[in-house]
């Protein structure tokens, strides 16, 4: 049998990919293989073959890691207990993780409102009155977080995409600004050092990965625009 291909994901990214909490068995991470790749399928409306490749690679990593171990508890003793601290999953959309926010859940029948900072990534822990969420990601093509990396889908006019430059790309989270070089048009990729997820303690910025959908507008490119007035002005 030949070996696995190598994978440059992280356990956490896996983790945040595939949608699982850490420990997850093998019938809740299968489940959740099915319905990433189920929707990353390039050969559905929406796949991303690239994206099916990283599920798979995620899936696949998960799968090798080893079963997580018992937890055995010491013996009641007669000192006071600890505070319990309940748990419970915070799931946030991608501008929220970038931006931060505020939120207000009903937990045990209390109203609870959480205010969130920039940055959260996956596993970050949120604590308000007793109980701690745990942070997931809720992600989808347009808008999607890869551990401090953010991906976006950006729609860019067919012709500014041929003419390149300084353009201004429409987005899930609001127009950003790329420079747009032969080499980048031809892949449909831009990176953008720094404009990912924002630093967060130990987290460096991450980066943003621009994928460039052209679509057909009426509307002329302002390059465009320019060069049929200076071809105007030097005609007469």
């Amino acid at each position: 049998m030949s070996p696995r291909p190598t994978s440059s994901l992280t356990l956490s990214a896996a983790r945040a990919l595939l949608g699982v909490a850490p420990g997850a068995g093998e019938r809740e991470l299968r489940a959740a293989y099915r319905e990433a790749a189920k929707r990353a399928h390039p050969d559905r409306p929406g796949g991303d073959a690239a994206l099916f490749r990283e599920v798979l690679a995620a899936y696949r990593l998960l799968q090798d890691q080893p079963p997580p171990r018992a937890i055995h508890f010491p013996p009641a003793c007669t000192t006071p207990a600890a505070e319990v601290v309940q748990q419970a999953i915070l799931e946030i959309d991608v501008a929220t993780a970038v931006s931060g926010g505020s939120m207000d859940l009903a937990i045990d029948g209390r109203q609870l409102r959480l205010k969130l900072p920039p940055g959260l990534r996956v596993d970050d822990k949120v604590r308000v009155d007793g109980v701690t969420f745990v942070v997931r990601h809720q992600g989808a093509r347009e808008a999607l977080i890869r551990g401090d990396d953010l991906w976006l889908t950006g729609k860019i006019d067919k012709r500014v995409l041929a003419e390149g430059g300084r353009v201004e790309v429409d987005t899930a989270l609001g127009p950003r600004l790329a420079w747009i070089s032969t080499k980048a048009a031809s892949r449909g990729l831009v990176r953008l050092p720094g404009q990912g997820l924002p630093p967060r303690g130990p987290h460096a910025a991450g980066d943003l990965f621009l994928r460039l959908e052209a679509v057909t507008s009426s509307a002329e490119s302002a390059a465009r625009s320019l060069l049929k007035r200076f071809a105007a002005a030097w005609a007469a």
